[in-house]
């Protein structure tokens, strides 16, 4: 980093240059003024597509407080269109921030929101619910979904805080497969002793916004909110948390206890988004990585941009679920795999040819 020097009494006093600061200042600006612009750009995509013709301009009215929607129109807007483009938008936000955490916290840039046993513990949550016939009861299968991703941390982190394990993140990751390893067994298992309910099962693996309204909304959005909140008062500690255990100590950093923070945060945003949107994956790792190609910005600013754009995202991957093969839907986690295979080929491509 470039440094000017500045006279202070009789002595000469370092310090960073201001046009290095001011640039980084006015990066963060514009990229944070082109995501505000891309998820509205994306919320009125999600409001306008749909078998219903409306205006993009009287949406766009509407949005404002206005506009010439016919009262049919603003029914099908407000109680059908607005709440799933919403509900994408947490779920997209939260899985990208939860996947930007994960990555910076074990410094791994193939960590994804489900690397600790979340998605295992939440597909045997849910297959159980579905199997013991009560899923239709409310809240049920989100509720199951919810806890069984709590638990599939929960047990991780257990098995890593023993005193043979170390308690370090390498212990934590390992703790993860395992666990994963085995509910994902437990629920084969389970699948393959009542196979009249794969279809259901199946349907909540690939993921789900088709039957979502506003009672998932505001089940998910509490715990979405304070886990976003949590990890944006975190991204200096993440930019500390990056740069290794030994290094992030000798800085001041508590790492197992601030760790345990980001993890839990980002867990907490995961386990909401899995329980009223199933399994989606792919969006964890292509958003933040996308954002670092991009912008090149340490996750002080990842952070912040990931929630933005992860929400856009995700809309723009349920707009093309649910008119590729119009009046037929596509599970959204189809369409993120799709997008996300090409562009991690395209990522490894890239590395390869920078070596």
């Amino acid at each position: 980093m470039k440094h000017t020097a500045r006279l202070e009494g009789t002595h000469l006093v370092a310090r960073p240059a201001r046009p290095s600061a001011a640039r980084a200042h006015r990066r963060a600006v514009r990229w944070t003024v082109i995501g505000v612009v891309t998820l509205f750009v994306a919320v009125v995509i999600g409001l306008f597509a749909g078998a219903v013709r409306i205006s993009p301009v009287g949406i766009i009215g509407w949005m404002l407080g206005g506009g010439s929607l016919t009262e049919q129109q603003k029914a099908i807007v407000a109680e059908l269109r607005l709440p799933r483009v919403v509900l994408a938008g947490l779920v997209g936000a939260a899985l990208s921030v939860s996947g930007c955490a994960y990555q910076a916290a074990f410094r791994n840039p193939l960590a994804d929101p489900y690397l600790l046993g979340s998605a295992a513990g939440a597909g045997l949550g849910a297959t159980m619910v579905i199997v013991l016939g009560v899923a239709d009861a409310p809240l049920a299968l989100p509720a199951a979904a919810f806890l069984g991703a709590l638990g599939g941390v929960g047990l991780a982190y257990a098995m890593a805080s023993t005193r043979a394990a170390g308690r370090t993140s390498t212990s934590l990751l390992l703790g993860g497969v395992a666990v994963a390893s085995f509910l994902t067994a437990l629920q084969t298992y389970v699948q393959q002793r009542n196979t009249d309910d794969l279809r259901a099962v199946y349907a909540f693996i690939l993921g789900r916004l088709g039957t979502s309204g506003w009672h998932e909304v505001w089940l998910a959005l509490p715990w979405v909110a304070l886990a976003c909140a949590v990890l944006l008062a975190s991204r200096r500690l993440l930019e500390v948390l990056s740069l290794g255990d030994l290094e992030a100590a000798s800085l001041g950093a508590h790492v197992t206890r601030d760790r345990a923070i980001v993890v839990i945060a980002a867990s907490l945003a995961t386990a909401a988004a899995v329980a009223v949107a199933g399994l989606i994956g792919f969006v964890g790792l292509i958003v933040p990585h996308a954002i670092r190609m991009a912008t090149g910005a340490s996750n002080r600013l990842v952070v912040g941009l990931s929630i933005v754009f992860g929400a856009a995202f995700l809309i723009l991957c349920d707009v093309l679920a649910r008119t590729v093969v119009a009046p037929g839907e596509l599970p959204i986690g189809v369409i993120t795999a799709l997008i996300g295979a090409p562009f991690f080929a395209l990522v490894l491509r890239r590395s390869g040819g920078a070596r």
